[in-house]
């Protein structure tokens, strides 16, 4: 079964670097960043993991934790880090997943259910697919999906980005326009009737169309 946004997200029991977890009860209460690679000691994603480790302390003040996943054994995600703290100048403090069997990769539908094996010869091109990243809310449901080609590493200040706009509109009855980032102006949500804005948004706003509202960014 395909995954989708507002789908609760599966839970599994995986060993980490960081020791064993059981993920639901690993998120708790807070927000979850899980994103994957297709295999260890690759190059787009050694710099991926020393990138995240360095802004790792933006997610903990959003009180959103991160893990990784990576289609090979917890050993060779120890010797990896090594690597990425040499190469990238930054420690990896956050688990990250083995995933010898596939079994999470498969879970989140970045391998097909069918797939055989385990990571046992199989190479980055063949775990292509492993290339997502999920946010994950509180109350365990996907929030967000994406996933990337092997050869483009992502943008992880934009994730941190989308994380802002999902807590703020979690909160206030608002969207995000287009490139928006804190403290930017904010729409009002077109469930709100012009009345309940009134209380909402004593500020006032600028009705640029009916269906367009635009207001100052509440809580700033």
């Amino acid at each position: 079964m395909s995954l989708r946004i507002n789908d609760t997200a599966p839970d599994f029991r995986a060993e980490t670097t960081t020791g064993p977890i059981q993920f639901h009860d690993w998120i708790g209460d807070s927000w979850a960043i899980l994103f994957s690679h297709p295999k260890d000691f690759t190059p787009v994603c050694t710099t991926e993991l020393g990138y995240m480790a360095k802004i790792e302390p933006e997610f903990k003040k959003r009180n959103a934790k991160l893990i990784g996943l990576s289609v090979d054994p917890v050993d060779s995600h120890s010797r990896w880090l090594g690597d990425i703290e040499e190469t990238q100048g930054a420690k990896v403090n956050y688990p990250i997943i083995g995933d010898k069997d596939l079994a999470v990769s498969k879970l989140y539908n970045m391998l097909p259910a069918e797939e055989p094996g385990s990571s046992d010869g199989r190479t980055a091109a063949t775990n292509q697919t492993v290339r997502s990243v999920f946010i994950v809310g509180p109350d365990k449901k996907i929030k967000l999906m994406l996933t990337y080609p092997m050869t483009t590493g992502r943008n992880f200040d934009e994730i941190l980005r989308v994380l802002d706009s999902m807590q703020l509109t979690a909160k206030y009855k608002v969207a995000t326009p287009v490139n928006w980032k804190q403290g930017d102006d904010v729409i009002i949500a077109g469930s709100v009737s012009d009345e309940d804005a009134k209380k909402l948004f004593p500020q006032g706003w600028k009705a640029v169309k009916p269906y367009l509202r635009v207001t100052k960014q509440p809580g700033s």
